[in-house]
């Protein structure tokens, strides 16, 4: 992910809208971060990727690909009525259609190398989306007076995302009660998220994102620059009681704690 770049907002409510969508969007790459690495820990292992295959499948189709029409229909239609943000608009509607293809690919592709390339290739090309996303789109939109981005975004849970999202999907996923990913087990590889590399503003979002992908009696690597006291705190809340934590590595360079889902 790239640096915090701080957009003029044309009122302080557009200002709130404009952290919301980032936290909403580094949820999702959270998530997309660890169901696109279980996948390919499943394809690297020699593993069943069913599972794996249908866990990520379902949240593309069921939360990516709809936030991705919704900005068509709200972001983009704002920012496109500004001349010198068409070329902009109609390349960052290409990139959904990149998107699609490749999470089309994932559901469908029979050799498991292709499979672990594409769902690499989803989570490189989502990351380079967001990039313009968060710092081209949503500047320019919240920056333009006569366009209310809280009002047009008011009620669009698809791009403002909700507490209890990616939890309520994995409760409701068929697969929850056996294991919807190859890391629960704990001969399997355990997908880790390093978040030294993300700026502070999304980090905690990003993580929520992530361990949202976790399974029951799954869990996650995460690589921190300090003991994330804070967020674990968050995290407790958030998952309603169900997490463990065990320190595997106690700085000073890092913290790595394994968190699992109870």
């Amino acid at each position: 992910m790239s640096t915090e770049v701080v957009p003029v907002a044309s009122s302080a409510a557009d200002a709130q809208a404009v952290d919301a969508v980032r936290n909403h969007h580094s949820e999702i790459a959270g998530r997309i971060a660890i169901l696109t690495e279980s996948l390919i820990d499943a394809v690297a292992a020699g593993a069943d990727v069913e599972a794996a295959r249908r866990s990520t499948v379902d949240y593309l189709t069921g939360t990516l690909l709809p936030h991705a029409i919704a900005e068509e229909h709200t972001l983009y239609a704002a920012a496109g009525r500004r001349d010198d943000a068409r070329l902009l608009v109609e390349s960052m509607i290409a990139g959904h259609h990149v998107i699609a293809d490749l999470v089309d690919r994932i559901a469908t592709e029979s050799s498991p190398v292709r499979l672990a390339a594409a769902a690499y290739a989803l989570r490189v090309v989502f990351d380079a989306h967001l990039v313009d996303e968060n710092e081209r789109i949503l500047t320019l939109v919240a920056a333009d007076p006569d366009v209310s981005l809280a009002g047009i975004l008011d009620g669009m849970h698809e791009l403002l995302g909700g507490h209890d999202e990616g939890h309520a999907e994995s409760e409701a996923d068929p697969h929850a009660g056996g294991h919807a990913c190859v890391c629960g087990e704990k001969d399997d590889p355990v997908p880790t998220l390093d978040v030294r590399e993300i700026p502070h503003a999304i980090r905690h979002a990003t993580v929520f994102g992530a361990f949202d992908a976790v399974p029951q009696g799954g869990s996650l690597i995460l690589v921190a620059p300090h003991d994330p006291i804070p967020l674990l705190h968050q995290l407790f809340d958030r998952s309603g009681g169900h997490l463990s934590v065990d320190y595997e590595e106690r700085g000073p360079q890092a913290w790595r704690l394994r968190l699992g889902r109870i």
